[in-house]
């Protein structure tokens, strides 16, 4: 069995809307590698206290945050509250997300604002302040969707707020890359957890299967060794891009 690498001992790490599912497979997947790992969550404290509790059983450090992170004063106080108990952040991994399948002639006004608010504005000002504050050669690893490329139907507002990640990524990459810091965007296909089935049946499930080269879904498992990878060091010359991790979905 090979082992795991620990090429990131030492590493602090924050991802938002790490208490459980995806983020919580990218938090232990980076405590793995050796990172401190920075949990947030908005209003699920007990998943994120059992997530932290798997770190640390990993021999890891951890640190729980909390917040709304529609607001910026909540992200600018998140910032601080890590640099104060680790002195620095290494890599970020800009998780959080909200998804809707709605015809475009049904979006509200409110609808609109809010998936924006959650999948552009947060990123944003995460990028921000990891502009200002993340540690020289760190990464910043954004999770944006395939339907920024592939689309197949009523996610109209979900994918042109994830598109605005592609945008941020080249900007960031530029400004900071002569800091040796890392941006990119990885963007899974569907994949088989409660984010993607909230808003199937099981009839659009199925088709959404049938899309990819071989005939299922992605798993978390799928997509945890990419954001590893993008966070350690062997990506330095990886930057501004968009990995696409689908399984060769196409539309149709």
């Amino acid at each position: 069995m090979t082992s795991t690498p620990q090429d990131m001992v030492g590493k602090v790490a924050f991802i938002t809307g790490s208490a459980k599912h995806l983020g919580k497979a990218f938090a232990i997947g980076l405590a793995k590698r050796g990172c401190d790992v920075v949990i947030h969550h908005r209003k699920d404290n007990a998943e994120a206290e059992r997530t932290a509790k798997e770190i640390q059983a990993l021999g890891r450090r951890t640190m729980i945050v909390q917040g709304e992170l529609t607001s910026v004063k909540v992200i600018q106080d998140i910032f601080q509250q890590i640099l104060k108990a680790f002195g620095k952040i290494d890599i970020v991994v800009n998780n959080a997300g909200s998804i809707l399948k709605k015809q475009m002639s049904e979006i509200t006004e409110a609808e609109y604002d809010a998936i924006f608010n959650i999948n552009a504005k947060v990123p944003f000002f995460i990028m921000r302040e990891a502009h200002k504050h993340m540690a020289d050669y760190g990464r910043v690893i954004n999770i944006g969707s395939t339907l920024m490329a592939v689309y197949t139907g009523e996610y109209s507002v979900y994918a042109g707020s994830k598109a605005s990640l592609e945008c941020f990524t080249r900007a960031m990459a530029r400004e900071v890359g002569a800091r040796g810091i890392t941006v990119n965007t990885v963007a899974p296909g569907p994949l088989d957890t409660p984010f993607f089935h909230g808003q199937e049946t099981k009839e659009t499930a199925a088709h959404h299967t049938s899309l990819s080269v071989a005939g299922r879904l992605g798993e978390e498992k799928d997509i945890v060794p990419v954001v590893e990878f993008l966070a350690s060091p062997a990506s330095q010359w990886v930057t501004s891009q968009t990995i696409f991790v689908n399984g060769g979905i196409i539309g149709r």
